[in-house]
C-alpha cells in the first residue's frame, strides 16, 4: 500500500506498508518534513505496525502521538497528517497529478444558472463525462446566495435586498449566506472526483482543496492562510469562505467566494445575519470583519482572476476550456425546473 498527503501549507507525508490478515505491517513513513530527533521516525513506524487496517484516522493519529518520544518535534506535519496518508493508502485515493484538468472562465450567466452549472458539472465529473475542472464565475447582476439549509427570512432582509438590486437564490451546498455584488466578488468552483479527497475528513478536504488558491494569493502579495473550518484569511482580516457538496455521482463540488471590494453598509441592509454577527462581537462596523482583495493588492478583479488561473495551470498543468453547449443547456433547464422555483428557494422558509 502507498499513500501520500501534502499538508496544506506544510510538507509531504508518504507512507508505504503491507496489509497482512487485516493488520498494517512493515510501515515506512517518509517525506520532506522535519523531525527531531532522527530516532523519532522509528517511533512512528513502530506505532503504525500492528494497527488494524480498518482503523479510522482518529485512531491512527492517536497511536502515532502516543508512540512518539516526549522530546520529538514535528515540523511541517503531524500525527493527523500521517493518519490521512495511511487512510488514503487504504482507499482508492488519487492525487492532483493523476488527472487532466480544465480551467473555465466564461462570460456571465444568471445566478441561478451558475448554481445549476455547479450541480451539472460536478455530476459529470463524478460519472466521468467531464475532466476535473476549475470554473471562475462572472456576474452581470447581484444576488444573495444562501446555503442549502439556511432560512430565507433569517438571513435576508427582503426590502433591503430589493432596494439594492439583489436577487435571492439557494445553492446545493451548506454554509452561510454570501452577498455577491456585481463586479465585487471573486467566485470559483472546483469539480473533482471523490477519489481526490478519499481518506480525508470534510475539514481536511477543505484545507486540501484550498491550498492552491492560498499559493495564488501569496503570489500577488497577500499573506493568505486557511482558517478552519472554511475561511480564507490574511493578517488584515477575512478574505472569503468555502462550501462543499459531495454528490451521489461520485463528484465533489467545492466553491469559494472572496470579496474583491465590499460596501459594508449595503451588506448590513441586505443581510440580517451580518447585523447579528457584528452585534455579538461588539463591532460597530462590518469593515473589521472582511478585508477585500482590492485593498491588499491594488489589482483589478480581472487581473486577480488571471493570476489565480496562472497559478492553477502552473501547479496542475491545466488547459483552458469552456462549458460545452449541452452542459449549458442542461444547466439552463435545471435552473428553470429547480433553482428558480419557490419550492427550492423556500424549502427552509
Amino acid at each position: 500500500m502507498h499513500g501520500e498527503y501534502k499538508v496544506p501549507g506544510g510538507k509531504l507525508v508518504v507512507v508505504d506498508f503491507d496489509v497482512v490478515d487485516g493488520v498494517i505491517r512493515s510501515p515506512r513513513v517518509a517525506g520532506d518534513f522535519f523531525l527531531e530527533p532522527d530516532e523519532a521516525l522509528g517511533d512512528i513506524d513502530r506505532a503504525l505496525d500492528g494497527l488494524a487496517a480498518a482503523s479510522d484516522a482518529k485512531t491512527i493519529a492517536a497511536a502515532v502521538a502516543a508512540g512518539l518520544r516526549p522530546d520529538a518535534v514535528l515540523l511541517g506535519f503531524s500525527p493527523e497528517a500521517i493518519a490521512v496518508a495511511v487512510r488514503r493508502a487504504l482507499t482508492d485515493a488519487t492525487s492532483w497529478s493523476n488527472y487532466e484538468w480544465e480551467v473555465i472562465h466564461d462570460p456571465a450567466v444568471s445566478p441561478r444558472v451558475h448554481l445549476a452549472l455547479d450541480e451539472v458539472l460536478a455530476t459529470r465529473v463524478g460519472d466521468g463525462r467531464r475532466k476535473p475542472t476549475l470554473r471562475f464565475w462572472e456576474w452581470d447582476e447581484s444576488a444573495v446566495v444562501i446555503g442549502s439549509f439556511q432560512s430565507v427570512k433569517n438571513e435576508v432582509d427582503p426590502e433591503g435586498a430589493e432596494r439594492n438590486g439583489f436577487d435571492v437564490v439557494r445553492r446545493i451546498s451548506g454554509g452561510g449566506a454570501m452577498m455577491m455584488e456585481q463586479g465585487n466578488v471573486v467566485t470559483y468552483s472546483l469539480y473533482v472526483p471523490a477519489e481526490l479527497v478519499q481518506g480525508m475528513s470534510f475539514a481536511d478536504s477543505y484545507a486540501f482543496l484550498d491550498d492552491w488558491v492560498l499559493q495564488g494569493l501569496r503570489a500577488i502579495g497577500i499573506e493568505a492562510t486557511y482558517q478552519p473550518l472554511n475561511d480564507i484569511a490574511s493578517p488584515l482580516g477575512k478574505i472569503g469562505g468555502a462550501a462543499q457538496k459531495r454528490l451521489g455521482s461520485g463528484g465533489v463540488l467545492h466553491h469559494v467566494t472572496m470579496a474583491y471590494d465590499l460596501d459594508n453598509e449595503k451588506m448590513l441592509e441586505v443581510l440580517r445575519i451580518g447585523r447579528e454577527k457584528i452585534s455579538d462581537k461588539g463591532i460597530a462596523s462590518a469593515a473589521k470583519r472582511v478585508d477585500p482583495l482590492r485593498s491588499q493588492t491594488g489589482l483589478s478583479r480581472a487581473a486577480i482572476i488571471e493570476a489565480l488561473i496562472q497559478t492553477f495551470v502552473a501547479l496542475n498543468g491545466a488547459t483552458r476550456g469552456t462549458v460545452a453547449p449541452d452542459e449549458l443547456a442542461e444547466a439552463e433547464a435545471l435552473a428553470e425546473s429547480k433553482f428558480a422555483t419557490k419550492e427550492w428557494l423556500y424549502r427552509v422558509p
